[in-house]
Order: structure tokens, then sequence, then C-alpha cells
């Protein structure tokens, strides 16, 4: 049980230290176009649909490199 809560401790580490990196680069991650956003008098919602898109896509290069690297 602790091993499983120190790697997922680590994970939202690495995935805040990575969302802070993105912010600070200027990137307009969840501002692209095709984001959605729907508001009216007492509610916003935002669906970052372009965004998961493109982090999704940035994901899976960078995933499918290391599982190579990692076969060799």
């Amino acid at each position: 049980m602790a091993r499983a809560l120190m790697t997922i401790g680590a994970i939202l580490f690495i995935a805040g230290a990575v969302i802070w990196a993105v912010s600070k680069l200027g990137l307009p991650l969840g501002k692209l176009p095709g984001d959605i956003t729907w508001e009216t008098a007492n509610v916003k919602m935002h669906f970052p649909l372009a965004t998961m898109l493109v982090v999704s896509a940035v994901l899976t290069v960078i995933l499918n490199i290391i599982a190579r690297i990692g076969r060799k």
C-alpha cells in the first residue's frame, strides 16, 4: 500500500511540474481553437477538447519512443 501511494504521489508531482512548466512557457493550452467554453448567468463550463487531443498525441509519441528504446 505504501509503495502504491508513493508512486501515485510521484506521478502527481511530475504532472504538476509539467503543468507548471507549460504555463511558464506561455503555451495556450486550454485556450486553443476547438476548446469549448459555455457560460450562463450562474454556470461556466469549459471543455478543452482540442487541448486534450494535442496532449494525447504528444504523450503517445513520447511513450512510443520510450517503449522502443526500452525494447532494445
